[in-house]
């Protein structure tokens, strides 16, 4: 058994849960071009406003995705024996337990309304037409435009509260053994170290956070060929309050709904000096459905009002499709 461990010590004793995100690729190990879809209204707007909109992933076409994640992991955490057996004690096990639900109950009551995602695919740097099955699902049935931005372009900052990863897919058992394998490693931990009763909130806000992660960025394989990467805000990282003001609303079809609204613009120790939307977008691919002269020349027209430079990163999409 190890001697009682400072908050230092535990870092690292914590360590195993997140190891697997070792072998998960990241914005600070890759760089790659990531497209979002969307219509072309909305591109306008991204343009005219320089601002990308984040959704809050209550709002997102995969809450299920999301809430499965954390609700299955808390259900699983709460009723663990193998967790309990690890503490000792009953009175131990309470205490975790009631650390862990105060973390989770924060999270929904605080943290969750602030939390927001935005979506993108990773974008081949020879693909000039996108994928069908996005534009059907996100590119307004191919009458939209594909955004590609280059993450090359993006300098990484220390505590920032944007995390950009890939989406990792798994079928529903495999995400159950994945909590569970989580909780085995937890009562390892706690089984092979002394944590005194007064910092067994360490392994619980450690164990809960790498459930959040999960759940956000984890998602069912039928969507796999989305190749999904999410760029996500959270606030609980936000020490200083820099993106707070970001924070807003939109009406949209589906009602009132909280954005966070984030201008693509210098923000000092967080955001470079020189970053622009011209700087980061690589491409943007007009979809299929839209893909005629005419239409390319009103968007070349639309654009020398409001971001000329970028007139010569059009291209249309070649796929044979019309919308029904």
């Amino acid at each position: 058994m190890t001697a009682n461990p400072d908050a230092q010590a535990l870092q690292s004793f914590l360590g195993p849960l997140f190891a697997d995100l070792e072998g998960t690729p990241q914005f600070y190990d890759q760089k790659p071009l990531l497209a979002h879809y969307t219509s072309i209204g909305a591109l306008e707007a991204i343009l005219r406003n320089n601002e990308l909109w984040f959704s809050n992933p209550l709002y997102m076409n995969d809450l299920e995705e999301v809430r499965f994640g954390i609700n299955e992991g808390v259900n699983a955490f709460l009723s663990s024996s193998t967790l309990e057996d690890a503490c000792g004690t009953k009175e131990r096990a309470a205490l975790l337990r009631h650390n862990f639900s105060f973390y989770h109950q924060r999270f929904d009551s605080e943290h969750v309304i602030d939390t927001y995602v935005f979506c993108l695919s990773e974008h081949d740097p020879a693909d000039h037409d996108g994928m069908l099955s996005m534009w059907r699902g996100y590119g307004a049935n191919g009458n939209g435009a594909a955004i590609v931005f280059d993450t090359g372009k993006l300098v990484p900052r220390d505590g920032t509260p944007l995390i950009i990863a890939r989406v990792d897919y798994a079928s529903t058992d495999d995400r159950r053994k994945w909590i569970a394998d989580k909780i085995d490693n937890l009562a390892r931990i706690l089984s092979s170290t002394s944590i005194p009763d007064d910092k067994l909130s360490f392994p619980a806000l450690a164990f809960f956070e790498r459930l959040k992660t999960f759940a956000i960025f984890s998602k069912h394989p039928g969507f796999r060929e989305e190749r999904e990467w999410r760029a996500v805000y959270k606030p609980e990282l936000d020490l200083q309050k820099a993106f707070t003001h970001m924070i807003d609303y939109a009406v949209t079809s589906r009602g009132i709904e909280p954005k966070l609204k984030f201008k693509v613009q210098p923000l000092p120790g967080f955001i470079e000096d020189d970053v622009s939307l011209e700087k980061v977008i690589h491409r943007i691919i007009l979809g299929p459905t839209i893909s005629s002269p005419l239409a390319q020349a009103s968007v070349a027209k639309m654009l020398d009002h409001i971001a000329p430079v970028l007139k010569t990163h059009v291209v249309a999409s070649s796929i044979p499709f019309r919308a029904g």
